[in-house]
């Protein structure tokens, strides 16, 4: 008997700990959004919680879309490593029958990790004040809501962004080279 023991022992220890790991590296998160049990997957015991109302930001509070943050530890990404994956979204548009969706996240996601990078750079945020402000600007015209809806509405807006950004880093080749 204490053979078997000694078997289950690491088992059982290997199965307490794998919801602790999933819940770790599944999901997106941010700073301003911490998970908490209530903003987990309701469990089938409680369906009430599945009809909860989702907690919007108020007009006041600081939008950030929510990315995918960082491995603790690492160092945040280089404008120019950060501008040339947005740069790769030329060659994407909504253009594309059932990508539009597709497109529209990953342009907010590619601004989001630019502006991200402009501001932990050693340029100092002055240096990068109109990109940050184009940026600033299309999070106060999407107000927090990122729904599919509203990011088509908001397309040309995006596009444009993307564009600015480009033209601006043009004249600034020492950022992304």
């Amino acid at each position: 008997m204490p053979r078997r023991l000694s078997v289950v022992r690491p088992v059982v220890a290997a199965l307490l700990t794998l919801p602790v790991l999933a819940a770790c590296s599944s999901g997106h998160g941010s700073a301003s959004a911490p998970v908490t049990a209530a903003s987990s997957s309701p469990s089938p015991a409680s369906p009430a919680s599945a009809s909860a109302p989702i907690a919007t930001p108020s007009a006041s509070a600081s939008v950030v879309h929510p990315t995918t943050e960082a491995a603790p530890g690492t160092p945040p990404m280089k404008v120019r490593d950060a501008f040339a994956v947005l740069q790769a979204t030329y060659n994407d548009s909504c253009g594309t029958p059932g990508n539009c969706s597709y497109f529209l996240n990953r342009l907010l996601d590619n601004l989001d990790d630019l502006d991200n990078a402009m501001k932990a750079s050693s340029e100092g945020t002055a240096h990068f004040s109109r990109p940050l402000a184009w940026i600033s600007h299309l999070h106060t015209v999407l107000g927090g809501d990122f729904s599919f809806t509203n990011l088509d509405k908001h397309q040309s807006l995006l596009v444009t962004t993307r564009d600015e950004i480009n033209t601006w880093m043009q004249s600034y080749p020492e950022d992304y080279r």
